[in-house]
């Protein structure tokens, strides 16, 4: 397995509900984008695909737009991460498993995990980050949202890019993302705050030229 920092410099996060702007084909939108971000040198690849306008209510469609997604990924040799459902990931063989808070408890992750897999973890409070600081189940932060976001129905409160430097000042020495709303002009100041990438959705999936704003991006977080 790659390891862990390499991976997160350029992570994107994407589902069927992030791509309703390009015309009714969300699943093949999604394929499109995801695409072009990986001719464009996105490090790790996230299947988000939640709320009202995914195929959450279509469980056969969402398993097999996710199978075309780990394909692809698996091409340009780029982790495959499923963010919650637990079930698909190991069905899929997924390279990790991001979960948030109040999802499925990483200790039962890794033991039912019947291979090595990256285990993700949501992070919005300096508390839950020393939690999972102890934790070894736990492989990276996804730390956030920095900036205020579309993406989810309800975010945590934002926390601001100081909030990357407190918790490195604070003994956070697990790897970890900065999400949430994060653009092109911040991607350099939050690589100096300590992070050791930056995880994005619209920043990737709404640009105009998507290979091109990927590379620029990721030019940032070197």
């Amino acid at each position: 397995m790659q390891k862990i920092r390499e991976i997160l410099p350029l992570y994107f996060v994407a589902g069927t509900q992030d791509c309703r702007h390009l015309g009714e084909n969300n699943a093949q939108n999604l394929l499109s984008i995801l695409k072009q971000a990986l001719d464009g040198g996105i490090t790790c690849f996230q299947f988000r695909d939640k709320g009202k306008f995914s195929l959450e209510h279509s469980p056969a469609a969402q398993k097999a737009l996710a199978i075309s997604c780990r394909d692809m990924c698996r091409e340009y040799r780029v982790p495959f991460i499923v963010n919650d459902d637990v079930d698909l990931a190991f069905e899929l063989e997924a390279d990790g498993i991001h979960v948030g808070q109040t999802d499925m408890a990483v200790q039962v992750i890794r033991a039912k995990a019947n291979k090595a897999m990256i285990v993700g973890w949501s992070v919005n409070l300096l508390e839950e980050a020393k939690i999972g600081e102890a934790m070894a189940e736990i492989d990276y932060f996804g730390i956030g949202p920095i900036f205020p976001t579309q993406s989810k129905e309800n975010p945590k409160p934002t926390r601001g890019m100081a909030f990357v430097q407190d918790l490195r000042k604070s003994g956070i020495t697990k790897p970890f993302v900065a999400i949430g709303g994060v653009k092109l002009e911040h991607v350099r100041t939050l690589r100096e705050f300590g992070a050791d990438g930056v995880a994005v959705i619209s920043a990737i999936s709404q640009a105009k030229n998507v290979e091109m704003m990927t590379k620029a991006l990721r030019e940032a977080s070197r």
